[in-house]
């Protein structure tokens, strides 16, 4: 449901605070750069603001913004296919530098999943949402949520193994 009236400042101000890092979470994993995720995030409380989305309960309003910040996340992954960038970091020289923990290699590891084992992992391990929620969430039944935590589950930990142990 929507209204035109616009919202008040300090309801705007609440929803970028409780949802804001969560989002931006949700949209680095997606993405993989802060920069993107960033513009995701902003443009996720963009159409918030434009579309003043009326909710009967604060986990609708947080199922809303990840939905729109999920599609806001794949349409930028649609447009960088379309039109391939390269980063500033790409074009200095390279050099390793070793994980200094070893989050930052689950992390990658992550990252490297494709996107539907990717999603319902943070939206499963990180949000701590139930299987049931993602399900309405990212439109699939629960039984094929169960599936693509356990594939990616799986997946993780073989990349994980693979590179960094």
């Amino acid at each position: 449901m929507y209204d035109s009236s616009p919202r008040p400042v300090d309801e705007v101000e609440a929803v970028v605070h409780r949802y804001g890092d969560m989002l931006f979470r949700l949209c680095y994993v997606m993405l993989g750069n802060e920069a993107d995720a960033e513009d995701a995030v902003q443009e996720t409380f963009i159409s918030y603001l434009r579309n003043t989305p009326t909710f009967k309960e604060a986990e609708h309003e947080k199922a809303w913004l990840i939905t729109t910040a999920k599609n806001k996340c794949r349409d930028a992954l649609r447009l960088r296919r379309r039109r391939p960038q390269i980063s500033l970091e790409d074009l200095r020289e390279p050099s390793y530098e070793p994980p200094d923990s070893s989050d930052s290699g689950i992390l990658e590891a992550l990252m490297s999943l494709p996107e539907k084992f990717r999603l319902v992992l943070i939206l499963h391990y990180v949000d701590e949402y139930r299987v049931e929620d993602i399900a309405r969430i990212i439109e699939k039944t629960p039984s094929a949520v169960k599936m693509r935590l356990q594939k990616g589950r799986r997946l993780l930990e073989e990349k994980y193994r693979k590179e960094y142990l």
